[in-house]
């Protein structure tokens, strides 16, 4: 008596052989989702990833042809932020990846730069970092809590909000032209052909950031704890950008 065979059929393969698991995403998906309007936001990311770059190379290199390079990079990018939503109406095309794409790239480059570009000025006392912690802070706490809140703002008839809560992140501008204005006038650094001495290769940091030579001085808060009273336009800037009493019209 032959014996049966339990053995599992091996599938046949051809044109009737269906693929069960999950489809595959398409080559450069996201790419593909992209708006005219994103690709002008990412010149803004762009600008601000270039601005830190370039704020690390001017303390390398101790020169500040690549600090005023990473000034510039700011008001470009301020640009781009504006033509972004003039794009976005034009081409009507709108999504929620623009938006969370925006406020990334308003993050890198007025909150994150403008702080670093601070740091490379001199504001490097403790009590400084603190300042520009709390700075960089307040901008990403005021862009949360847009793209948390922007659905319930009044709007116009065209669907484009009527006000921002708290002064828009790009103000931060004004920061970065103070320090630029200050360095063009020689009230920050002492970098030019910098003497190095037996104390090693970042001894010229020591005489280029001594109270004389950052502007405003230096004021002692406590003892080993210095505060450059500057530095304290961060800490303004901040708090009117997270101040929710604050309205201002939206252009």
């Amino acid at each position: 008596m032959p014996q049966s065979s339990t053995s599992t059929p091996t599938p046949k393969s051809g044109k009737n052989n269906k693929h069960h698991g999950p489809a595959l995403p398409v080559r450069f998906s996201l790419v593909r989702e992209f708006q005219l309007a994103d690709f002008v936001t990412l010149g803004n990311g762009v600008c601000g990833c270039l601005s830190l770059m370039f704020a690390m190379k001017a303390l390398l290199t101790q020169s500040t042809d690549f600090l005023f390079s990473a000034f510039w990079c700011i008001p470009i990018g301020v640009m781009f932020d504006f033509l972004d939503g003039r794009v976005a109406r034009w081409r009507r095309s709108t999504s929620l990846l623009g938006q969370e794409l925006d406020s990334l790239a308003d993050f890198c480059s007025f909150g994150i730069a403008p702080a670093v570009l601070g740091f490379a000025c001199g504001f490097q006392k403790m009590l400084d970092l603190v300042v520009l912690t709390y700075f960089v802070c307040c901008g990403l706490a005021r862009l949360a809590r847009f793209n948390a809140t922007v659905a319930s703002l009044p709007t116009d008839q065209n669907g484009k909000v009527k006000y921002f809560e708290g002064t828009p992140i790009p103000t931060t501008l004004a920061i970065v032209g103070v320090l630029a204005y200050g360095v063009y006038h020689g009230k920050f650094w002492r970098f030019a052909n910098p003497v190095f001495r037996h104390e090693g290769p970042f001894a010229a940091f020591s005489s280029a950031f001594t109270p004389e030579y950052v502007w405003g001085g230096e004021l002692a808060i406590l003892p080993g704890y210095e505060l450059h009273p500057l530095v304290l336009m961060y800490a303004v800037s901040g708090t009117l950008m997270i101040s929710r009493r604050l309205r201002i019209p939206k252009p």
